[in-house]
Parts: structure tokens; C-alpha cells; sequence
């Protein structure tokens, strides 16, 4: 199926899974976080990807993430599913899956650890692509799947119909910018730090970890880069960056989030699932320290921030295991 112009939004929020103390996922505080980032300015909810523990959700969850984006953006938002597999087989029947229960694309991430080779790699994102219709985001952050997408293969892959953007966690601009000389691909920035320089040389968007604490500065950049004006956008990435520093420095970007929108009362736990624990005693007071440094930040109010670090230590384990299928 040919896609006409940006089918997923520009500001997208890859959203946390908010979770009881016990591990089990917070239904209501679900839906009530993605109201509030659709809100603040997002138009594109990334759920069930690495931030939302993709790894230790089950797939009935994961559907059902998919289930509750849909009925609370009521349009106002895209949603995209997002995580996949590392056994082709499966990405394919849980991405079909997504597909009917309503999401509107779908982001494939690099097969992690089996480390294929880029013909594998090459091999597993056209045949998740070929069992949808739904638009396809390719991840690609060797960090964590201990292989790269290389530039000869997402030339490739952008021959596919359904492969219409790269979300970009590399970080190797030189090649961001060959490939968008070369394809028709959208490039979305994948590292909060990067939002702007990715804007700057092309990129349509971003995928961001940050915009879970707010999403309105990053509303601000993409509509003021949108209308040319960089010096707004500068200003508002430079306000951005002790709040950055403090979500994706210290601790994953997962568990520093859940920490923060804890302690700000928008959600009733910070706890995540193992083997992600909450900040040790150190980590927690280098977030809080970088969050001293915010000022002015539209969404972002530490006024009242009240952290708990004993809430969020540790780490649970669920009633289900993820891969469960």
C-alpha cells in the first residue's frame, strides 16, 4: 500500500507503561497519561516500545496498550506500536495483530540478540512489512540490538512500499543525510539530546523519551523549525537541556521517567519490571540535581516535585512473563 505524505505525526511520545507497586500495569493510569501527553502537544504515541518495557510486557498487553491509545487520542493522536521481536515469526503475527486491533503504523526494531547479518536484517523487516498495511518505522539503536541498520541496506529497505521512516538512536548524521539525499524515507531523531541537530539537517520529527515529562517545548521546536525559525527553537533547546540530561543520563531513560512523572503525582507508581530497577540512592539524587537546574520549561513545573526514592526501588516481577504467547 502506497502512503501518502506523514502518516504518524511529528511529535511523537515513546510512552512509559505506567505499573502498580506489584508489577501489573496501571489500566486507568494508562489512559489517563496518554491524555495528558496528547494534550501537552503530542500527535503521534509510541506504545509497547523500548520505554514502555516492551521487553517484559506480554503480547495480550501490548494489544491492549494498542486498544486504549485508539479509544483516548480519539483521533487526535496517532498511535504506533512498537517493540516486535527478535523471532521474525512472531513480530509478524503480533504486528498483524496490532493492525486489527487498531494501531495506526507500526515501528520494527533490529532483531537484538541473535546479531543477524545485514542480509537477516534485510530478510525479517521486509517480511514484517509485507504482513501489514500499516506504515513502517524502522528502529535503528545498535546500543541495544548489538547491530546496526547499515546505509546500504536502508537504501534497500526504502524500496519497500510500506517502509516509510528510520527512527534514528545511531546517531551518525553524515549517513542521516546520505540516505535522505537518496530516498524518500522520513527520518525521525531517536536520542532526546539530538531532537534539534536531527531537525536541523532534515529529520521529520522526533521519537522522544523527555516528552513524557512534557511534550509542549518539543511542539514549540517542530512548529518553529516547521515555519523556520531557529532561534525559537534554539532557545527552547537550550531550556530543554537540564531536563533532558536528567531523564536519559543517570539511569535508563524508562526508569528516570517513571521516577519523575512519580514524583510530580501524574502517576501512582514508579515502579518498573525486572530486570529494570528503580535509581539506587546516588542515581535518584543526580536526577534531582539536574532537575534543580530546570527553569522555564513549559509543562515541566518541579515546584512541587515531591520523589520517592523508596517507592522506587527495586524492581517487580509480573504475574505473566512477556513472551508468553
Amino acid at each position: 500500500m502506497t502512503h501518502s505524505g506523514n502518516p504518524f505525526g511529528q511529535v511523537l511520545v515513546a510512552l512509559v507503561t505506567p505499573m502498580t507497586a506489584d508489577g501489573e500495569v496501571d489500566w486507568p493510569a494508562v489512559e489517563k497519561h496518554i491524555d495528558d501527553v496528547i494534550t501537552a502537544g503530542a500527535d503521534g504515541v509510541v506504545v509497547t516500545g523500548t520505554t514502555g518495557e516492551t521487553s517484559t510486557l506480554t503480547d495480550p498487553e501490548k494489544l491492549k496498550l494498542v486498544e486504549i491509545g485508539k479509544s483516548v487520542s480519539a483521533g487526535r493522536a496517532k498511535i504506533i506500536t512498537g517493540g516486535g521481536s527478535n523471532e521474525t515469526a512472531h513480530a509478524i503475527e503480533l504486528y498483524k495483530a496490532s493492525e486489527k486491533a487498531g494501531a495506526d503504523g507500526i515501528m520494527i526494531v533490529t532483531p537484538y540478540y541473535n546479531k543477524p547479518t545485514q542480509a537477516g536484517i534485510l530478510t525479517h523487516f521486509r517480511l514484517v512489512a509485507d504482513a501489514t498495511d500499516l506504515p513502517v518505522i524502522l528502529y535503528d539503536i545498535p546500543g541495544r540490538t548489538g547491530v546496526p541498520i547499515k546505509y546500504e541496506t536502508i537504501l534497500r529497505l526504502a524500496k519497500h512500499p510500506n517502509i516509510l521512516a528510520v527512527k534514528d538512536a545511531k546517531g551518525d548524521f553524515s549517513e542521516v543525510s546520505r540516505v535522505l539525499n537518496q530516498t524518500d524515507l522520513m527520518y525521525f531523531s531517536g536520542d532526546d539530546a539530538n531532537v534539534l541537530p536531527h531537525l536541523a539537517i532534515g529529520a521529520t520529527g522526533l521519537i522522544g523519551v523527555t516528552a513524557n515529562i512534557t511534550a509542549t517545548p518539543y511542539r514549540t521546536i517542530i512548529d518553529a523549525v516547521n515555519r523556520g525559525d531557529l532561534a525559537t527553537a534554539t532557545a527552547e533547546h537550550k531550556r530543554l537541556e537540564p531536563l533532558v540530561r536528567a531523564v536519559m543520563t543517570h539511569v535508563p531513560g524508562t526508569v528516570a521517567a517513571k521516577y519523575i512523572l512519580h514524583g510530580l503525582g501524574r502517576i501512582s507508581s514508579p515502579r518498573v519490571r525486572l530486570p529494570l530497577v528503580g535509581p539506587e540512592e546516588w542515581e535518584a539524587a543526580l536526577i534531582e540535581d539536574e532537575l534543580d537546574l530546570v527553569a522555564d520549561v513549559p509543562g515541566a513545573d518541579f515546584s512541587n516535585f515531591r520523589p520517592d526514592r523508596n517507592a522506587a526501588a527495586g524492581g517487580a516481577l509480573p504475574k505473566v512473563h512477556g513472551t508468553t504467547r
